[in-house]
């Protein structure tokens, strides 16, 4: 115990020591834009201390609203290479952390504990939103790992809501602890022994609080993990309606069982987001970086150490560099799809394997998070429900927004396709390049607007690429060096998801559906987002926290006094009239500002579609 314990502190000395020279394996860094203070400001008891981490703004993209392309390019790296940066003085553990590799090292064996036993044990992962999709993402590419490894697939996921969250907003599902546990119980069924990994990035959701809860009440069968990005102490501690359960009783007791690994946290302080709260972006990624880095090392040949699992972490630190080397190209994209938003016109992703998949992730996120229409950015996946392998199979009979495959978009989109749509191609070298040939011919036939990005390795014959390229107005072409080919297929969706919230977020801001760096135009859904919005409120306006929950509840039942009826309504009540809702939080915070009434402000909303510029023009009126 000694040895590797001496072991492990000089990986630890090693990995610092090699952090402060330039690293030239993927690319040099490019030059930071803000200084180590302001990177840092966030982590100061006085920066916005009632608000958990993933709640608070980052000061790096207070302006990004009025950004050109090239210096939100610039901000969302400075905020994402938040993800990697060394503990400091304060009480945060970060996600290279010495204490966070020991943890990730300890679940790995507990996966390999699985791996032994297949026939009887299983490997649940599961989230609410951005987290139950990269559960199913994440579960689906475990499971062509192994069997391709010749090991019996041992994953399997849950999503709240099912598999219509997969690309449809189903956020009400996550206020349920009893669904949550009821899910959970449904999957394992009949196993003897279960490694349960819950995501919520906030510490905060219900769902998988219950889910949590069940596992700690079966301790025979059931081993808890919890993902998240804030600190235990700030665990949500708003009771959940109709148990006794709160997130942070769940986390308090997880932390003594922790003591005996009986239990597992999982929670380095990443930063906060870009856009405030938006989750879907570093939360997202460090998920991912996070799962990979276990799975990987539990799946491995050799012993799980100390410095394997650093110097793996390591790799998406300069695969996150290596991606924004490309920024030019990336804002150039960026701004083609914001082009297309501002016009009322569309954005797709058509992809191939798991780049096509991570376009389906990202597009379906964009409706929550902005308030956007779903047919604003569409994902299509090459294969469809055949290479998504999901569990309740062919959703596309649930509506258009279920029409994923590529035949999908050529009979349903493609017709009435204009140069003022935008349509990404995404895909790697070994995928069907001549697939991709034939598609591209197809939509340049009615739109010149087709870019593309494409991954290959050093070395790759690029002949086919050529004719792909002279289809396209523009390719984003990552060529990879042969050392990352270890790890190639994480590293580059990775990157690929980078890209992708890059291009979505930064196409939103242009049609102005973000404030400063908050998003305005979310959707008011479940508990988590309703306190957000009056949060948000009561930041933009200055008006009390009654004020604002008055007014938001006037918003979303479009009414300019409140009956005693909506008063004593539940949240559950308020949430599930606010699905129904548009621009909610922009309607309450322009009645707040003007005292009009609901049809005036409406109105004015109506004369500046632009949410932005309407928020902009009330808050100097006022």
């Amino acid at each position: 115990m000694g040895t590797e314990c001496n072991q492990q502190q000089d990986a630890w000395r090693t990995f610092r020591s090699s952090r402060k020279r330039t690293d030239m394996a993927f690319v040099a860094k490019p030059d930071r834009i803000d200084t180590f203070s302001t990177i840092h400001d966030w982590e100061s008891a006085d920066y916005e201390p009632t608000l958990p981490v993933s709640e608070k703004s980052n000061p790096l993209t207070r302006h990004i609203d009025r950004a050109p392309a090239s210096s939100i390019m610039k901000m969302l790296q400075a905020c994402d290479a938040q993800m990697f940066q060394e503990k400091s003085q304060t009480q945060y553990q970060r996600l290279l952390s010495e204490e966070m590799v020991k943890t990730l090292m300890e679940v790995a064996e507990r996966v390999r504990l699985i791996l032994k036993d297949p026939q009887d044990s299983l490997v649940v992962l599961s989230g609410c939103g951005t987290s139950g999709r990269l559960a199913f993402f994440m579960a689906s590419g475990f499971n062509r790992e192994l069997q391709r490894l010749n090991y019996a697939p041992v994953c399997s996921y849950v999503i709240a809501g099912g598999d219509r969250a997969l690309f449809s907003s189903q956020e009400a599902p996550e206020d349920d602890p009893t669904l949550g546990a009821l899910c959970l119980k449904k999957v394992s069924e009949g196993k003897k022994r279960v490694l349960f990994v819950g995501v919520s990035c906030g510490l905060s959701a219900p769902f998988v609080a219950g889910q949590l809860d069940f596992c700690l009440r079966h301790p025979d069968v059931y081993t808890p993990v919890l993902v998240g990005f804030n600190p235990a102490h700030q665990a949500r501690k708003e009771p959940i309606p109709g148990c006794t359960l709160t997130f942070h009783s769940v986390v308090t007791r997880m932390e003594e069982l922790a003591k005996t690994q009986k239990a597992f946290l999982i929670n380095p302080a990443l930063g906060p987001e870009a856009i405030s709260g938006s989750s879907r972006m570093k939360g997202g990624s460090a998920t991912k970086i996070l799962l990979e880095v276990v799975f990987s090392a539990s799946f491995s040949r050799t012993p799980v150490t100390f410095n394997g699992i650093l110097q793996h972490m390591r790799s998406y630190e300069k695969a996150l560099d290596f991606t924004y080397s490309h920024s030019e190209e990336i804002a150039a994209l960026m701004e083609a799809a914001g082009r297309s938003l501002q016009c009322g016109r569309q954005v797709c992703y058509l992809g191939w394997g798991s780049l096509g998949l991570l376009g389906l992730i990202d597009a379906s996120e964009c409706k929550p998070t902005f308030g956007a229409d779903h047919e604003d950015i569409r994902g299509f996946v090459s294969g469809g429900y055949k290479e998504l392998g999901n569990n309740e199979g062919d959703l596309t009979l649930m509506g258009p927004e279920f029409s994923i495959s590529h035949d999908d978009f050529l009979d349903g989109v493609l017709p009435r396709l204009t140069d003022a749509d935008t349509v990404l191609l995404l895909y790697s070298h070994s995928d069907d390049v001549d697939e991709v040939a034939k598609l591209a011919r197809r939509v340049r036939e009615k739109t010149s607007n087709i870019h593309a990005a494409y991954h290959q390795t050093d070395g790759d014959a690029a002949a086919k690429q050529d004719d792909i390229n002279k289809l396209c107005s523009s390719t984003v072409i990552f060529t990879w060096p042969q050392e990352a080919s270890k790890r190639l297929q994480h590293l580059r969706e990775f990157s690929t998801k980078l890209l992708l919230n890059a291009v979505s977020t930064g196409a939103h801001i242009f049609k102005g559906k973000v404030f400063k760096n908050y998003m305005i135009d979310l959707q008011v859904t479940n508990s988590k987002l309703y306190r957000r919005a009056a949060r948000l409120l009561q930041k933009l306006s200055g008006h009390s926290e009654s004020e604002c929950e008055e007014a938001l509840l006037k918003a979303i039942y479009q009414v300019d006094k409140l009956s005693e009826d909506i008063a004593t309504c539940s949240l559950e009540t308020h949430t599930h009239t606010a699905a129904k809702a548009k621009k909610v939080v922009p309607l309450a915070l322009v009645c707040l500002l003007t005292g009009c009434s609901m049809k005036e402000v409406e109105s004015r909303l109506e004369q500046q579609p632009i949410v932005r510029e309407a928020m902009e023009t009330c808050l100097k009126s006022s």
